[in-house]
């Protein structure tokens, strides 16, 4: 029972404030949704949706407040997740300091991301495939010029890394380890 009690006061601990995660890719209608709208789902399954927090950008601004890609959203859909309320920014300064974790897609999004990234959070940024657990692909290709099996590959792609970056996450929980960068470097 104390060792229940201790691992709730860690658990609390940890979450005094939101995790924030930020999901990347170019023009943030295909790819960044996609994550976004999939990692929210998986946080509010596992009941971490008042501990963490997810949003998504594009490195470019070329489709300022538009919804989602209607591929995107019809192939989220047919995996009962809903991205229709998501809309298209670029990437911000302050958006460096407030997110915890900053997930881009694929390596140009990393080189732009930490090229815009001041020095002191570029150890924020890494790539989502690194969570991938059973999936091998160093990036989430750009579907956006493919058919639909390039959709479901993205969907494919984002699911197994989502489900190891919350894997991560509750693992650090668990573990107490409650250094932001521990928690980032892993």
């Amino acid at each position: 029972m104390v060792d229940a009690l201790n691992q709730r006061n860690r658990y609390n601990l940890f979450m005094l404030k939101k995790f924030k995660i930020l999901f990347v890719c170019m023009g943030n209608i295909c790819r960044s949704p996609t994550a976004h709208g999939v990692l929210r789902k998986k946080i509010q399954e596992a009941q971490l949706h008042h501990y963490i927090e997810v949003d998504s950008a594009g490195t470019h601004n070329y489709h300022p407040n538009d919804p989602p890609d209607e591929r995107s959203q019809a192939h989220a859909q047919m995996r009962n997740i809903d991205i229709s309320d998501l809309r298209a920014r670029q990437i911000t300064d302050r958006d460096f300091e407030v997110h915890d974790l900053i997930l881009v897609m694929d390596w140009e999004n990393l080189s732009l991301t930490e090229h815009r990234s001041p020095p002191e959070y570029r150890y924020k940024i890494k790539r989502l495939t690194e969570y991938c657990q059973t999936m091998e692909s160093p990036v989430v290709p750009d579907p956006y010029y493919g058919g639909k099996e390039g959709f479901e590959e993205v969907l494919d792609l984002i699911e197994d890394a989502c489900n190891g970056l919350l894997q991560n996450i509750q693992q650090k929980i668990n573990r107490s380890d409650l250094s932001d960068k521990n928690l980032r470097n892993s």
